[in-house]
């Protein structure tokens, strides 16, 4: 039988004080009871932590979340370890990246952190994601929940469990991962904005052709060779959620996305991108 543990999801401020967004990862301990100080400690103690092209952190922290802590649920530890390895950091080791295999381009750490806590779904309720998070309707909606390596991500997660997984075009817009067999299934993004706009059906459906399009065109190959500049992709984020803006207009962009229209968005951490190459070879999306 696999081990089961208790997975738990934290945040820290980003790195920039101007976005409101947090970095998230996940540990395999409560880190309010056992605030580990460094990652020798956590390997000499047995557990686990995902850094989620992060750094180590002991504990968590935002303005609005003194812990940090957005979340825990019962997981498979065996199937979290193989999905995305622990206690090794995204940016120097590639099985510690999941399928996020190009930060910033293919997802940042919120979808690396759901990756890891896919390994919580437990056949009979969704698992747990980095949802509260400062920042994730706005990474979701670009990366939706898992990334944007969806064929990927797929084959991963069949490797891992054997549970077939099949990437598909969602409705009316976006990429969605369902269970073969299964209707096509919202993601967190798209349930949010249908329970939002369910009176403005016709605002619901341009927004979600839209998202298909921000997504598609979030997932073309970059010109040349190499990791893009953070400048870039956040100039390229920040043009895509501006046009959200427009279409829902400020009340409805404020009650989706929790941030200001023309807020400044930083979701790729310029530091992080500056270090971190794709992984040889490109991976088909």
């Amino acid at each position: 039988m696999a081990p089961s543990v208790s997975l738990y999801a934290w945040a820290i401020p980003a790195w920039s004080s101007e976005s409101p967004v947090d970095h998230t990862w996940v540990t395999s301990y409560d880190n309010q009871v056992h605030p580990y100080n460094t990652i020798a400690d956590v390997v000499v103690a047995g557990q686990s932590f995902w850094y989620c092209w992060g750094s180590f952190h002991p504990q968590g922290g935002t303005p609005v979340n003194p812990t940090g802590a957005l979340g825990q649920q019962a997981g498979n530890l065996k199937l979290a370890q193989c999905l995305v390895q622990a206690n090794a950091d995204s940016n120097t080791t590639p099985a510690a990246r999941g399928t996020i295999y190009s930060y910033g381009v293919d997802g940042v750490c919120h979808q690396l952190a759901n990756q890891v806590l896919y390994a919580t779904a437990d056949g009979g309720g969704p698992p747990l994601t980095v949802s509260k998070a400062r920042g994730y309707p706005l990474s979701s909606y670009i990366y939706g929940t898992y990334g944007l390596q969806q064929t990927a991500w797929a084959a991963k997660v069949a490797a891992c469990s054997g549970s077939q997984l099949v990437a598909r075009l969602g409705r009316p817009g976006g990429l969605t991962v369902a269970a073969s067999g299964e209707g096509v299934a919202m993601d967190e993004f798209e349930k949010r904005a249908t329970e939002l706009l369910a009176t403005e059906p016709a605002k619901l459906a341009s927004l979600l052709r839209l998202r298909g399009e921000v997504q598609r065109f979030a997932a073309q190959p970059w010109p040349g060779t190499g990791q893009p500049s953070a400048e870039a992709l956040n100039a390229r984020n920040q043009h895509l959620i501006d046009e959200a803006a427009k279409l829902l207009g400020p009340e409805h962009f404020r009650k989706l996305f929790a941030a200001e229209p023309g807020a400044k968005v930083t979701l790729v951490d310029p530091q992080i991108a500056a270090t971190a190459g794709e992984l040889p070879p490109p991976k088909p999306r």
